[in-house]
């Protein structure tokens, strides 16, 4: 194979047109002129540019879905700004959809702008997605995913060849990138030379590989090119051979070769086909990196858009633009060390023999100039600007879902721009615009469309602020295009949902959790059905753990329908009759469960009772509960988690009195209890990281038992229960465990100089006063009071 150097480098000067003897520009090649290119390469992007300028073909051809010949003259527009993609997706199934991205260094995205800019015919000519698409479900045709289309191939994507591997490593560099950029991105083009030479370099070298590896592996492409041949040579009869065709290198053997007609319709027939749909959509830098899952992605599409846009001296404005991003994070970074780093990469590609400083040279000269050695903020530059959070736009004209259309008039009246960065939104649903746009974003997860998360939120946590994360993702537009299925409006679309699922759900849990997504989401219209099925479902259900499951959801959906003025009196009835039932069937539920089965009963316990303290006008089953509770803290039968964690429960809502329960605990911690069962009483009891530890703290006598009983648990018992205490105590704050650990150690109070015990005292904390620590406190009021008069 003769050795060729690829060039596409800028130029200043104007690219050497091939002209006739006579002056006059001539057709440069003897059919149509095949521009083999990288996809997403700048390389490759200015030499077509330089190619189509120099030779002025009558039509341009590119290697794409021919659906989307209708979409090109969009790309004119001055709204269209790219990355884009085009996407397609099947009408009957949205979710089986694909995506064609173009970024502005894309040389697919340069030639249409040629073609439109000078008014030339482009058509698309690779296989219609309609094949591609019902192909997709068929693991024996291979999905057979190149360079510019949407998604990785499968397991035989690590046995195809690399085309720029192999030209790499036949050049002596064990790293294609680094080759890519020697011989593409750092060669110019020298003012003369023949802008088509490149092109036919390329073409050498890639029909030697051909020669070599056949398909490489891609079955599919052997389908793909035979459509693109018949697209070609029906060009080449309306339009002659004037035709310039801008494709992935690895086709141009395949498009220039000989071949018949008969034999490319014959690997044609009988491929499967749907009925799809294609527009444009945003598409982002992100998404283009090869570590995104992108099968023709890149390693740095932020530094080949550099590349691509920077007029001239690009490794000078690279390291700008870095020390711009690193004194934004307050980094201190001065103009001296962008001099010297700019110096140092320069040094590095001299000592490496390499034209001029690429990725590595640079990345190397910011973490020793600029990051001091350091991976953190150099880890910075590689998020933001190797790879980009560059987000595109298209113009409101593109084809879209009447969903889509829909969710976009409902950004721009909420001003909800959708970003690809995350970020925060703080919701008061007392202000109407914060209340519609907490209604749309409910309503699209519940579509299925996860553009915002619930977070917990910094400030109050009343039922009338929210806490949002957002982040727009060009894959969403495929979750609208599917969600588009229930409805033409956000709203409608999400009713309907609604409406499915409720009557579609087997568990009661799934129902509770639907009326609460419906109140949130504001979907009167659904609710009533909703409302049905959970009735049917409740009225049916006789297990207590799904009735205890369910209650909490119904709860907090009366909670914030207060908060959002919404008719609830349906689903309060329902929740009160919930709550009745779990309060007859909870006691006698509680016995004979073993370890696990105890541990989830008391986390139903758990959101029962703050379930119970939310519904409205809950005296009488407030009682009532207590009663439960009081059945269920002394009965022998139920688990010591379940008897410890209820009484608890009354302990801290005053309806136990601490003598009580120190009685409840010395009969819970009786030699006669099984060691197991003690430990488990005692996680119910003062487990959980929010007061469990302050009980013990601001108690000794509830700690004396507990310090007691574990002095006295045999040393064969004593690894039995020492996970559950592990597990219990851990769960304290270190300032708890610190202070318990020193009340430990000073052991009981002596009885001359401890603090004074009276007989009463409040629930949670010891009984008596210390006066001397009292006493403590007064020099400090002294002081304040006398400052006071001064």
């Amino acid at each position: 194979m003769t050795k060729a150097v690829v060039t596409g480098g800028r130029t200043d000067t104007a690219p050497a047109e091939v002209t006739a003897p006579g002056g006059e520009k001539r057709w440069p090649a003897d059919g149509p002129l095949v521009l083999g290119v990288r996809h997403h390469g700048p390389g490759s992007a200015r030499a077509v540019r330089a190619a189509l300028d120099a030779a002025g073909p009558r039509a341009v051809l590119i290697e794409g879905p021919p659906e989307g010949d209708a979409l090109l003259p969009l790309a004119a527009d001055e709204a269209m700004v790219p990355p884009v993609a085009l996407l397609a997706h099947a009408v009957d199934d949205p979710g089986r959809a694909a995506f064609w991205p173009m970024a502005e260094f894309s040389p697919e995205w340069v030639a249409i702008r040629w073609a439109l800019a000078h008014d030339v015919p482009v058509r698309f000519i690779d296989l219609p997605a309609a094949h591609s698409l019902a192909a997709a479900a068929d693991p024996t045709w291979g999905d057979g995913e190149e360079e510019g289309e949407a998604y990785p191939g499968g397991d035989e994507a690590a046995l195809r060849v690399d085309p720029i591997a192999v030209l790499a490593g036949t050049a002596g560099y064990d790293d294609p990138e680094r080759w890519w950029e020697d011989v593409i991105e750092h060669r110019g083009t020298p003012a003369g030379d023949d802008p088509l030479a490149p092109f036919a370099a390329l073409g050498e070298a890639m029909t030697a590989l051909r020669e070599t590896y056949g398909h490489g592996g891609r079955d599919r492409d052997l389908v793909r090119e035979a459509h693109m041949r018949i697209r070609l040579r029906a060009a080449r009869k309306e339009f002659g051979d004037q035709i310039a065709v801008v494709c992935g290198a690895w086709h141009v053997p395949a498009l220039t070769g000989k071949s018949a007609v008969t034999a490319d319709r014959a690997l044609l027939k009988g491929l499967p086909k749907v009925r799809t749909e294609m527009t444009w959509v945003p598409w982002t830098h992100r998404r283009l990196a090869r570590h995104s899952g992108y099968g023709a992605g890149i390693d740095s599409p932020g530094w080949y858009a550099h590349l691509f846009s920077a007029p001239d001296r690009p490794v000078e404005r690279w390291m700008t633009k870095v020390a711009g991003l690193l004194r934004e994070e307050d980094r201190l970074v001065s103009s001296a060390h962008v001099i010297e780093a700019v110096r140092l990469a320069g040094t590095l590609a001299a000592m490496r023999a390499r034209p001029l400083p690429g990725l590595s040279e640079t990345t190397d000269a910011i973490r020793a100039v600029m990051c001091d050695g350091s991976d953190v903020p150099l880890g910075l530059v590689q998020d933001r600007l190797i790879t980009g959070d560059v987000l595109g736009e298209v113009p409101e004209s593109a084809p879209a879902v009447p969903l889509q259309r829909d969710l976009a008039r409902l950004q721009r009246t909420l001003r909800l721009k959708p970003e690809l960065l995350e970020r925060e939104l703080e919701l008061d649903l007392r202000k109407e615009t914060d209340a519609e746009r907490s209604r749309m974003l409910h309503r699209l997860r519940l579509l299925g469309v996860g553009w915002g998360t619930p977070a917990a939120g910094r400030g109050s946590t009343g039922t009338f602020r929210e806490t949002w994360q957002l982040r727009w993702e060009p894959e969403l537009y495929v979750k609208v295009a599917e969600a588009g299925i229930w409805g033409t409006t956000v709203l409608s679309a999400a009713t309907a949902r609604a409406e499915s699922d409720a009557l579609s759900a087997t568990a009661l849990a799934d129902v509770t959790a639907l009326a609460e997504r419906c109140l949130l989401a504001e979907l009167s219209d659904a609710l009533p059905v909703v409302m049905r099925a959970l009735a049917d479902r409740a009225a049916l259900d006789a297990d207590v753990g799904h009735l205890a499951q369910a209650l909490p959801a119904l709860a907090r959906s009366l909670r914030y329908g207060d908060v959002r003025a919404t008719d609830t009196a349906a689903l309060g009835e329902v929740a009160a009759g919930l709550a009745e039932r779990i309060c007859v069937g909870l006691p006698p539920a509680c016995t004979g469960l073993d370890a696990d089965g105890a541990a989830e009963m008391r986390g139903h316990l758990d959101g029962v009772h703050q379930a119970i303290g939310l519904l409205p006008e809950s005296g009488e089953l407030n009682g009532r509960w207590t009663e439960v509770l009081r059945k269920i803290a002394v009965r022998d039968t139920v688990p010591g988690v379940i008897r410890g964690r209820a009484g608890r429960v009354l302990l801290d809502d005053g309806r136990l009195a601490e003598d009580e329960a120190a009685r409840l605990m010395g009969l819970a911690l009786s030699p006669g209890t099984p060691p197991a069962d003690a430990a488990a009483w005692i996680e119910g009891f003062v487990g959980g990281a929010s007061s469990g530890g302050m009980l013990l703290v601001h108690d000794e006598r509830l700690l004396g038992l507990v310090d007691a009983w574990l002095t006295s648990v045999p040393a064969d018992a004593f690894t039995d229960v020492l996970p559950l205490l592990r597990r219990t105590f851990a769960s304290y704050e270190p300032g708890v465990r610190r202070t318990l650990g020193e009340l430990v150690r000073r052991g009981p109070a002596a009885e001359g100089g401890g603090p004074v015990r009276g007989e009463a005292g409040v629930p949670g904390f010891g009984a008596g006063l210390d006066e001397e620590r009292a006493d403590a406190v007064l020099p400090v009021l002294r002081l304040i009071l006398e400052g006071e008069h001064v």
